[in-house]
């Protein structure tokens, strides 16, 4: 079950529960050849056993709850830092902090709770050591090259391509410069650019950084809900060099008029970083004509249901942010929607163990159906996956879709057939 539960908090979520929905039915091609396979993402990956420090959560005085935390494994000695003034940027964070503080320690609290009551947040037992998959990702790279082609702006350019031909092999795809489908409605292993990815079923993507979507726009979709995850900028991210960053002002540069419908969710995941919060608040989403409605948070567990990190750290929280808002252009038509006038709770929180894999997000397809429909048209942006009936566009939009980061085995194929070409809609056109 992806959705554990929902409370009167949020929702405790099964992440690798909701990926793995998504490949039940499974196709593997060969060159000519197909074979069923039953298909699963690594479940080590979301293996959080224990959390970094040890949580016990103590009744203090009045009755009011107090963390306290301490090591469980010997911590290499660091060099003491010269005690220094707070700087404007880490007071912001603070205040900013300690004003949600106990809306994530109650609310965590309940939901952790009633999720063990009906046998989840039990403990894994699984202690197996393998290496993770690796992270290593050359898409980025191939966009860089292919922006050196020029983009045809021409009315007889194609600007969506199937996936499959229409007898039912794997075609030929140009992944840089059209949005490829997979209409049908099973996954498929198929083989792109010398490597295997695995392809979610009536699902669409381009790869291509934000400069380069014209074939997004010139496809004509519109979306009723577009999630953004930028690759914001920070001292952690410039050491690691993990990926590319972008500056605020960039995200601004977003076609997201273009792209949403009138009335359309517009959720950005942001950062701890106070500015990046007031940019997307003040600046961001006032630009699009997007209206604030409401904000959540991501909280992190363990298998156990403990934080990942201490919550009053003052360095890693075990929370994210998500800003929600509602694109209100001055003229237009909401009656489309199916739930248009659903009003968004305000500091909600979604629960679930994290991937250990860097900046892999748990899908918000289920939290947020009630306030889309179910039947809605969705986008990601700055996408490093697919999801089934979404349309995604990144200049790694196929990184965790990789093989390497599923495990496959032959299917048992006389309980479930799959015929060549099955009847599918695709659910993000």
């Amino acid at each position: 079950m992806s959705v554990v539960l929902q409370g009167n908090s949020g929702w405790v979520l099964d992440s690798l529960s909701l990926i793995d929905r998504g490949y039940e039915r499974c196709i593997r091609w060969t060159g000519l050849h197909k074979s069923h396979v039953k298909c699963s993402f690594n479940r080590q990956c979301f293996q959080i056993l224990k959390s970094h420090f040890k949580q016990e959560v103590r009744t203090g005085v009045g009755g009011e709850s107090s963390d306290v935390m301490q090591k469980t494994d010997k911590q290499p000695k660091k060099r003491k830092r010269k005690h220094t003034e707070l700087n404007q940027g880490e007071i912001d964070a603070k205040a900013f902090h300690e004003k949600i503080r106990s809306v994530i320690l109650e609310g965590t609290q309940s939901l952790v709770d009633s999720a063990r009551s009906v046998g989840y947040f039990g403990g894994e037992t699984d202690t197996s050591k393998d290496p993770l998959p690796s992270q290593d990702c050359s898409l980025a790279a191939l966009c860089e090259m292919a922006k050196e082609l020029p983009l045809v702006n021409d009315d007889q350019q194609q600007w969506t391509q199937s996936l499959f031909t229409e007898e039912g092999s794997v075609s030929h795809v140009d992944l840089f410069s059209q949005v490829t489908e997979n209409r049908e409605a099973w996954a498929a292993v198929v083989s792109l650019m010398g490597d295997d990815y695995i392809i979610p079923p009536n699902t669409a993507f381009l790869l291509s950084d934000f400069t380069r979507i014209q074939p997004l726009l010139q496809s004509g979709r519109r979306f009723d809900l577009i999630v953004i995850d930028p690759p914001w900028e920070n001292k952690s991210v410039k050491r690691s060099r993990r990926y590319s960053s972008l500056p605020s002002s960039q995200l601004k540069r977003l076609p997201v008029p273009l792209l949403g419908s009138p009335g359309c969710l517009v959720v950005t995941w942001v950062t701890n970083r106070p500015s990046h919060l007031r940019f997307v608040r003040e600046e961001l989403y006032p630009h699009w004509d997007v209206e604030v409605v409401a904000e959540w948070f991501w909280v992190k567990v363990t298998t156990s249901g403990e934080f990942v990190f201490p919550l009053d750290s003052p360095h890693k929280k075990p929370y994210e942010v998500l800003v929600l808002g509602r694109y209100c252009p001055t003229t237009g038509d909401t009656s489309h929607l199916q739930t248009p006038n659903v009003p968004v709770e305000d500091k909600r929180l979604i629960v679930s163990v994290p991937s250990a894999l860097h900046s892999q997000k748990p899908s918000l397809s289920e939290v947020l159906k009630l306030y889309i429909g179910a039947e809605a048209n969705c986008l990601e942006l700055f996408a490093r996956s697919l999801q089934p009936g979404w349309t995604s566009c990144g200049n790694e939009v196929l990184k965790f879709q990789h093989i390497s980061y599923f495990n496959l085995e032959a299917a048992d194929t006389s309980k479930e057939e799959v015929t060549d070409n099955p009847a599918g809609t695709n659910g993000s056109s």
